[in-house]
């Protein structure tokens, strides 16, 4: 991802890649009737399209998931501080609102404001980090303090019904929710300088960070956590709040988790402003409905305001799943992860397999490794979106509240797409707007370039379209 950004650093980020990477010639076969569906192939606009709206999915769902859990976060502080209050399904919605409001007014701010913020959520993620991987085996309560190094490297408690094995690859998904955000540099490319550097350079070290920290806090959690299960489902229903409780006790594990609580605040903002982003983006092409006002940029602000909005609407509807129940708000966040790394790994494929001379390498770029690096993505697509629609359980405990509904949920998503493409956008969507001119030394912006036609004919064939 970040050898495409470097060589075509854009908002639509792999929107905007698919289309150029795409085989030209492929598309739709319009006297197949309904069948053919079946037959939709990836030709530039295709690509760009089915990209763009899985893409679209993945981020409209993250302020909903982040801002969700930082909601129960919160519920459970409530719960830890008054061991009498018993909180109500409507009381975290609302304060899922409350969250996603604010989020929504510092991230209608200016750019210099919204990177100030991020400066700020950033180092504040980085020094709690620190803070809990040298206070939790620490300060830790219990008798001993850790866990011995063969329990921790040799016992497995599998939470679900499938074999160890199946039951390890599907718990990947925390992991995979927790660091879906690569492409945000890639989105954000068009508001900083140097982006051929800058954005590939954000995107490998945000990957880099997350293996180095992340394992350091997986490490402390099997060495210091006691009891697995009354952290998974104890009474307050956060895990990490348990985990905090059970390890530092009351005070400091409600003090550990506070700090936690401001960080996933942080990851919160930076999600809305992605997922804005990628709005915008998408809108400019009008590929959206409403992309009229969505592609609006506030004059004061210079950001997407618009679609800033729109996007933390679409996650105050998302968040009514958890009045159906804790599985149905679930799948927002495998649905998260899913849509996700299909986009991601459709324009790696489309390199890896159809690229004859369409790619051009920027200044950032892979080598020879490139195509080996294609081939492991793509291999890990296979075997991770199969198992992130797997329910917990099986048999006669399988029923609609333990269902996983995820492949549904993304599934009709997509097949709605899909059939407002062949019905109605093949006519008028010619594919992401191209402003940006390769070359093998990096990328330069010219305003208002496309490939084979001029951007008035570009925005007469997309007023068309919507006429029709």
């Amino acid at each position: 991802m970040a050898e495409l950004c470097s060589s075509m650093p854009t908002a639509g980020g792999l929107y905007y890649a698919s289309a150029v990477l795409a085989p030209e010639g492929w598309g739709f076969v319009p006297h197949c009737g309904i069948l053919g569906l079946a037959l939709l192939t990836l030709d530039s606009p295709l690509a760009s399209w089915f990209v763009g709206w899985s893409n679209f999915c993945g981020f409209v769902t993250g302020p909903c998931s982040v801002n969700y859990a930082l909601a129960s976060m919160l519920i459970t502080c409530g719960m830890i501080q008054n061991p009498d209050y018993e909180p109500k399904t409507w009381h975290t919605y609302l304060v899922l609102l409350l969250l996603l409001i604010i989020n929504g007014v510092i991230t209608m701010q200016s750019t210099w404001f919204i990177g100030w913020v991020n400066k700020i959520g950033t180092v504040w993620n980085v020094v709690v980090i620190i803070i809990f991987v040298i206070w939790f085996p620490v300060g830790s309560i219990n008798s001993p303090k850790t866990n011995n190094s063969h329990d921790v490297w040799t016992q497995f408690e599998n939470g679900t019904e499938w074999p160890i094995g199946w039951a390890t690859i599907m718990g990947f998904l925390t992991s995979i929710w927790t660091m879906s955000g690569y492409d945000a540099p890639f989105h954000l490319s068009e508001e900083c300088s140097n982006a051929n550097i800058s954005g590939p350079r954000a995107i490998v070290m945000t990957a880099q960070l997350g293996l180095y920290m992340g394992f350091a806090i997986i490490l402390v959690i099997v060495y210091c956590v006691k009891d697995i299960t009354d952290v998974v489902a104890g009474q307050y229903g956060q895990p990490f709040g348990s985990l905090c409780l059970q390890v530092l006790g009351k005070d400091a594990g409600l003090a550990m988790f506070g700090l936690n609580i401001v960080a996933q605040f942080f990851v919160g903002v930076g999600c809305t402003i992605t997922a804005s982003r990628v709005i915008f983006a998408y809108s400019r092409d009008g590929a959206i409905v409403g992309s009229r006002y969505w592609k609006q940029i506030h004059p004061k602000t210079g950001t997407p305001v618009y679609a800033t909005w729109g996007v933390l609407f679409v996650s105050a509807l998302l968040g009514l799943l958890m009045f159906a129940s804790p599985v149905a708000i679930g799948a927002v966040f495998s649905l998260g992860a899913i849509a996700q790394y299909t986009a991601f790994t459709t324009p790696t494929a489309l390199k890896l397999f159809f690229d004859k001379g369409r790619f051009k390498p920027g200044p950032w770029n892979l080598g020879r490794w490139s195509k080996f690096s294609g081939a492991v993505a793509v291999g890990w697509w296979l075997l991770i979106v199969p198992a992130l629609c797997f329910p917990a359980v099986k048999g006669k405990d399988l029923n609609p509240l333990t269902m996983n509904w995820t492949a549904l949920i993304y599934g009709g998503t997509m097949l709605i797409a899909l059939v407002y493409y062949a019905v109605s956008a093949r006519k008028w969507f010619k594919g992401p707007r191209i402003n940006v001119e390769y070359t093998h030394d990096g990328a330069e912006v010219l305003e208002g370039r496309m490939p084979q036609e001029s951007a008035a004919e570009h925005e007469k064939a997309q007023f068309q379209g919507k006429r029709d």
